[in-house]
């Protein structure tokens, strides 16, 4: 049953009628006219021209051997209405879209910028003062700019709620805008579809409280489905800078192995290094710490604290044979204390 309920709502994030989820930001009201314009449109010549097409079948369908009549093979009158009226409806159609698509390229001057890093699978924002999150945090009402970046292979940002979305192409920076217009702790209990059953995520301070979702909208491998995230929208500055106190730091209700466990579900390492033994592309962390390791270069290496940290910060250092070399690099991301925390949550999966 969960599984169906998390599927109605792959796309959406509040219910706001049948078709989309609340619009939460500046595009949302002009993206919602242009789709449901073009989207009447069609229909208002579609069902007419199927109705008459099947009543037309009926109406002159003769018996098998029957002599074909005569037939009108021209009207002016006819042939200019259907080609010049849905003409200048295309023209309108392109006019309109054209000035939204205009505007989603061109943030403002005074926008906030938000460094966004995607990799095989999971997020990183990068917010300055050595502040990063999986999560995207911004303020109601003030525009923010996304400059993001990939470190592998084609993702996309795409956040229904906004009714934005770009593809972040390796090898270039690529850009996405947006004002909200909704704070999400003012969202009713009927308007979010809150997914809070994940037992990982209790007692998280970070994931406590309403969001909307983002989603990885490119396929980008066999862990796609995981690059999903929360977009929280803060009331005022006030609660903004707040948050940004807290948010690099572990929460005092949380033991480090709590915390660790938090960062190895947020920051990716869950996508490659599973924490049961199941097998991936890289070593699993079940009964990891204290054992050794052949490495590439034919070394053994026992799994201390000092090789966690190495392997976070440079993990191309000591590679564990019949393991390719594709964990990048966490320097600049992980404070000491996510470290220690990190290592904490690996040493408690040692039976």
């Amino acid at each position: 049953m969960q599984t169906l309920q998390n599927l109605s709502f792959v796309l959406a994030d509040v219910s706001d009628g049948f078709w989309f989820p609340k619009t939460a930001s500046n595009f949302g009201t002009e993206v919602d006219f242009m789709y449901k314009a073009i989207l009447w449109i069609s229909v208002a010549f579609f069902v007419p021209m199927m109705i008459y097409m099947g009543w037309a079948a009926f109406k002159f369908s003769k018996p098998k051997g029957t002599k074909a009549e005569g037939k009108a093979t021209h009207n002016t009158a006819l042939e200019l209405a259907w080609s010049v009226g849905p003409c200048f409806l295309l023209i309108w159609m392109f006019y309109r879209g054209s000035v939204g698509y205009l505007d989603m390229r061109e943030p403002p001057s005074d926008a906030r910028e938000v460094q966004v890093t995607a990799q095989k699978w999971s997020w990183l924002f990068d917010y300055g003062s050595g502040i990063m999150n999986p999560e995207l945090h911004v303020v109601k009402d003030q525009p923010t700019k996304l400059v993001m970046r990939s470190k592998d292979v084609l993702h996309a940002m795409y956040i229904p709620a906004f009714r934005v979305k770009r593809d972040i192409v390796p090898g270039r920076y690529n850009i996405l805008w947006f004002t909200p217009t909704i704070a999400t702790d003012s969202l009713t209990d009927e308007e979010m579809q809150w997914k809070s059953d994940d037992p990982a995520e209790a007692g998280n301070i970070l994931n406590q409280g309403k969001y909307f979702d983002f989603f990885c909208a490119e396929y980008c491998g066999k862990d796609h489905s995981n690059m999903q995230g929360k977009v929280v929208v803060h009331e005022t500055q006030d609660d903004y800078d707040l948050w940004l106190e807290s948010a690099n730091r572990r929460p005092d209700d949380q033991t480090p192995e709590q915390y660790g466990e938090f960062l190895y579900t947020t920051r990716g390492c869950k996508g490659c290094h599973s924490a049961d033994g199941t097998a991936g592309q890289c070593p699993t962390f079940l009964n990891s710490f204290g054992a050794e390791h052949e490495m590439t270069d034919g070394s053994k290496v026992a799994v201390d604290e000092n090789y966690i940290r190495e392997s976070i910060l440079n993990p191309k250092a000591k590679v564990v044979k019949g393991y390719p070399p594709v964990m990048p690099s966490f320097q600049g991301q992980f404070n000491d204390d996510q470290i220690d925390s990190v290592i904490a949550y690996i040493k408690s999966l040692k039976k």
